[in-house]
């Protein structure tokens, strides 16, 4: 039943409760408005002007565009991002195939070592890459004169980085098949092999269009890992951070940061419109697809996802071990040098306890307010006039990459005349940038898990006089708990390892783990780089096992329901 059979259409607002959640969802619509929506409207103003504020329209986009330096770095960037998603998409299609329909052993574990890059910062693959193929690395020999310094550096750390993105989401479109459709292949002759190209593969299409424009967003928009190990090799994200903060030609990054934002949109686009020709795989008389043993099937897939593995572990891996190594390859000797943080460059222990800070702010309030948000407007849609606003703000962030709205923040909040001014630089501001980034991904997620409550709830809830908090905390909120457990963990692990949408906004008291990575690697301590990276991994392991933990238990206390 309808949220609008909980709250009818052209109901006055005769409660203070009801006036109340009106207020509520239009604060909720205003918190959306600053802090998406005018960020990424001063980028647009900011981009038709010139140094000196005056406006000049389209010239400034044109002159800028045809700037040799920037057209080839948008050249690059576009061969990195196809590079990258050629080698990524068939080896996420594989890895999920082996997941969802083989009998291969061990598949929590490969699960998990297939998600552990997003418990890491972006620049810890090229920190390993370094440690491995640099000039003092392990495997230095292997690529002969070509080195690691630039395109194929690159790729191979985006790789990483885009990897469990892309794994997920083909997990989820091959999870979902029917049985009866390979049965009837099966009955009529057909081989393995016309079945996966007749039924799997066209199943698994939106996946596979969602995940490549997935990647191929990722990948333009990142300058962690070309600014590590990209050498002479200009990408357009890269060129964004030194206009910015190299040279302080806030136009240039302006007209870079909607270039960065093109790619984002296209591929909004391209999903969206694949989706709506999407058909559903999975009927009411369907039966789930049931893998059997298959040696022939099994073995391959086994070694494959095993040759995977080995690559991510030892980007992991070999960044761990650097940072408990005195010095790398000379001294291998056991030691913690390397987390002395307040001997070296980047912001000392300070930018990790800043890091925590960060985290723990978003992810209690940006829980809350994603909760919150999603409530008013599924449940208890009191200002209707609101909820266009709300439900566009709160889609926008996915299709605006991390830097771009940065930037925004830079632009709008860095204004002498916003009354907001005085939040720049603070940790607020941060959190504010945390929370808008990733806020789409929340959203989706509670908003997706409170459909499935019967509004018939709040309907008796208002027949019973009760205001609607009560039903929200006594009822709702205990059902969707282990949602909001994962958005909680996701707020935090994300804003631990972020580093693009926090590299414009912070200062010497407000720097971060993520953001100290890349500077002591930039002042060439690369070994406290890792040191400082395999801490925001420890810290992020910790408290994701912690808050399944704690799921874990939640469930059993609130939702033993389920089983009946």
């Amino acid at each position: 039943m309808s949220a609008s059979l909980a709250w009818p259409r052209g109901a006055s607002l005769r409660s203070a409760d009801e006036r109340f959640a009106a207020l509520l969802m239009w604060g909720g619509a205003a918190l959306l408005l600053v802090f998406v929506l005018l960020p990424l409207s001063a980028i647009f103003v900011k981009a038709l002007q010139d140094r000196s504020g005056a406006f000049i329209g389209a010239a400034q986009l044109l002159r800028v565009v045809q700037e040799p330096r920037i057209a080839m770095a948008a050249w690059n960037s576009i061969q990195i991002a196809v590079m990258t998603a050629v080698l990524v998409l068939p080896a996420a299609f594989v890895f999920a195939f082996a997941l969802t329909r083989s009998r291969i052993a061990a598949k929590p574990i490969f699960r998990l070592i297939a998600l552990l890059p997003l418990l890491t910062p972006s620049l810890m693959p090229a920190i390993s890459l370094v440690y491995l193929f640099g000039t003092q690395g392990l495997l230095r020999g292997w690529l002969g004169g070509q080195g690691i310094y630039g395109p194929l550096g690159i790729v191979l750390g985006e790789v990483f980085n885009t990897f469990p993105h892309a794994v997920l989401i083909m997990t989820a479109a091959l999870s979902v098949a029917d049985a009866r459709l390979y049965e009837a292949a099966t009955a009529m002759g057909a081989s393995p092999l016309r079945r996966f190209m007749t039924i799997t593969l066209p199943n698994a299409r939106y996946g596979l269009v969602s995940a490549a424009t997935l990647v191929l967003t990722l990948v333009v928009t990142d300058f962690g890992v070309p600014k590590v190990i990209g050498g002479q090799f200009n990408v357009l994200a890269l060129e964004a951070y030194k206009q910015v903060l190299g040279q302080q030609n806030f136009n240039h990054g302006a007209v870079i940061g909607l270039l960065l934002l093109l790619p984002a949109l296209l591929s909004f686009a391209v999903e969206r419109r694949v989706s709506r020709r999407q058909q559903a795989a999975m009927t009411g008389r369907s039966v789930q697809y049931r893998p059997k043993p298959n040696a022939a099937r099994d073995i391959p897939l086994l070694l494959a996802c095993g040759l995977i593995a080995v690559f991510m572990l030892a980007l992991v891996g070999v960044a761990i071990g650097a940072a408990f190594i005195e010095l790398w390859p000379y001294k291998l000797q056991f030691s913690l040098v390397h987390f002395d943080f307040d001997q070296q460059d980047g912001g000392g222990w300070l930018a990790f306890r800043n890091s925590l800070t960060l985290s723990l702010l978003t992810a209690i309030a940006g829980s809350a307010l994603i909760f919150l948000n999603a409530y008013l407007m599924e449940k208890l849609p009191a200002a209707r006039a609101a909820l266009p606003l709300m439900r566009f703000a709160a889609i926008v962030p996915m299709a605006v990459p991390g830097m771009v709205l940065g930037l925004g923040y830079v632009f709008f909040f860095n204004a002498p005349g916003n009354p907001l001014h005085g939040l720049f630089g603070g940790m607020a501001i941060l959190a504010a940038s945390a929370v808008a980034h990733f806020y789409t991904t929340g959203h989706l997620a509670l908003t997706t898990s409170l459909r499935q409550i019967d509004g018939e709830i709040e309907a008796a809830a208002r027949t019973l006089g009760r205001p609607w908090w009560t039903c929200c905390l006594r009822v709702s909120l205990p059902i969707v708990l282990p949602s909001l457990l994962n958005v909680f963990r996701y707020l935090f692990v994300s804003s631990m390892t972020t580093v693009s949408c926090v590299i414009f906004l912070y200062n010497a008291d407000t720097v971060l783990a993520s953001v100290a990575v890349l500077n002591m690697d930039d002042a060439g301590d690369t070994a406290a780089a890792a040191a400082m990276a395999t801490l925001i991994v420890a810290t992020s392991a910790a408290i994701s096992l912690a808050l399944n933990a704690l799921g874990w238990w939640c469930e059993r206390r609130t939702q033993a329901w389920r089983g009946h």
